[in-house]
């Protein structure tokens, strides 16, 4: 049974329904705060948290409860709604029917649903429930709601849902992990799939995505190894050989026909006092789906209208931090990117990579890509952009079985580097095919054509490719 209820609700939540939704527990429990009062606990007469409640976030972009929650959670109406996520402290008798409780008295007091519909405790929520003598496990982890169990190697985050997103519980447990020099490592049953930013970040980061199986007891859902639980974390298991078998049940789905189109691009801009950032992305978006994105965030669900303004002034409000956000598109056509925004020495940096999903009887729009690197180029100080095609699911989750990775279709290389690189040596390569100028007459930069991206051969040329530009002899 999952640990995490959400309430999604048609007014907006204030703190007196906030407080009526944690009085579902009756009054002798104690209300608290974390997170610099961005997290609301119920907690015992120990003031160890029994429920943590996040910040109630609006949702203004179709589509959202449904791409990470499924289809049963859509809310009626055209909304704007109210997203209120409610997680119950792990291994505490009850507490999963005070979050369940809690979510459905907000929705009685609000309007609205509770996912899951099932939860333990959302009937009969009008009367407080019965909970005398319940009380929280000790646990170093507390003033993390996210994390579940903590050691010096790891911090473990046990999820049930149909898509793990990259919430803002799961954002933080990942930025405090990686501050204290531990593993995140996110364990759950095997019918769970990751979003997109989701698998991004744990694949860019130390972490582990833990995936229990009744056979061989867990497996990394992203590589297959087998995994057991050894000195504090989970870790490959290996056999006297040295070598990590792969768990079974990473192996047996077979491919679905769908598709993905990975697209990995990298800009640079001067840091003046009128740029707009995002322009990429967008112009990106436009070219490939035939609209701009439909919302963003800085984690899972993306509540924002699309808005490059606002998302540059959040990135300049953080600098000189990194920003990072996530990006989505509309229901009718599964898209979704993540941006981050660096300033570096050069300027101010965005590095996007955006992926679109497609049926089996679906065609990516591979003809447009030498329009869009021109266009990149020309209007949004492109530097390099790697388009990938492979088999993946349509709606960008990765579950925990084998994907072929992605295979490179194209690359394209920026003004500023074919000036680095040379022009000479940008315009002629050992490739097949002679690659397109694109970009402004004088300062171009070239599309190379790679493959097909159904064959191995995209691998060899992007080797060749970069190696020439390097200037490395030939393999």
């Amino acid at each position: 049974m999952t640990q995490d209820v959400v309430a999604l609700t048609k007014r907006m939540p204030d703190s007196l329904s906030v407080l009526a939704g944690l009085l579902a527990g009756g009054p002798d429990l104690r209300v608290g705060t974390t997170g610099d009062g961005a997290v609301v606990q119920l907690c015992d007469d120990e003031g160890r948290p029994l429920v943590s409640v996040e910040v109630p976030l609006l949702i203004q972009v179709p589509g959202e409860a449904v791409r990470l929650l499924g289809a049963e959670a859509a809310p009626e109406g055209d909304g704007p709604w109210w997203w209120v996520e409610a997680r119950a402290a792990a291994g505490v008798d009850r507490a999963e029917e005070l979050a369940g409780a809690f979510a459905a008295r907000l929705t009685m007091l609000l309007g609205g649903r509770v996912w899951p519909a099932d939860a333990p405790g959302t009937t009969g929520a009008a009367r407080p429930l019965d909970v005398s003598g319940i009380t929280a496990v000790p646990s170093p982890a507390a003033a993390q709601p996210a994390v579940d169990m903590l050691t010096d190697k790891a911090a473990v985050v046990i999820q049930d849902r149909p898509v793990v997103p990259m919430t803002s519980w799961l954002t933080e447990a990942l930025r405090a992990t990686v501050e204290s020099e531990r593993s995140l490592q996110v364990v759950t049953p095997p019918h769970c799939t990751l979003s997109l930013p989701t698998r991004l970040l744990l694949q860019s980061t130390s972490s582990r995505w833990v995936v229990r199986d009744e056979r061989c007891g867990y497996y990394d859902g992203l590589t297959g190894a087998v995994l057991r639980w050894q000195d504090d974390a989970f870790a490959p298991d290996r056999r006297e050989d040295g070598q990590t078998p792969v768990a079974e049940a990473f192996t047996e789905a077979g491919p679905t026909g769908e598709r993905q189109l990975v697209v990995s691009l990298r800009t640079v801009h001067r840091p003046t006092a009128d740029l707009v950032l995002g322009g990429a992305l967008e112009a990106a978006w436009e070219a490939l789906t035939g609209a701009p994105p439909a919302g963003w965030g800085t984690s899972e669900p993306a509540g924002l209208i699309w808005s490059r303004r606002r998302l540059t002034d959040l990135a300049y409000e953080r600098a000189p931090r990194p920003t990072w956000l996530v990006a989505v598109g509309s229901p009718d056509r599964p898209a979704v990117a993540t941006l981050q925004v660096n300033r570096t020495s050069e300027g101010v940096e965005e590095d996007i990579t955006l992926v679109l999903g497609y049926g089996s009887d679906e065609h990516p729009p591979l003809d447009a890509l030498p329009g869009l690197a021109d266009e990149l180029v020309t209007r949004h100080g492109l530097r390099t952009m790697l388009c990938q095609l492979g088999e993946g699911r349509r709606d960008l989750n990765a579950p925990p079985r084998f994907e072929r990775p992605p295979l490179p279709y194209s690359f394209t290389l920026g003004s500023a580097e074919v000036t680095e690189v040379g022009r000479d040596t940008a315009a002629r390569t050992p490739l097949k095919e002679a690659p397109v100028r694109v970009g402004p007459g004088g300062r171009p930069g070239y599309y190379y054509a790679l493959g097909d991206g159904e064959t191995a051969e995209g691998w060899t040329a992007l080797e060749q490719l970069m190696r020439h530009l390097r200037g490395a002899p030939p393999l």
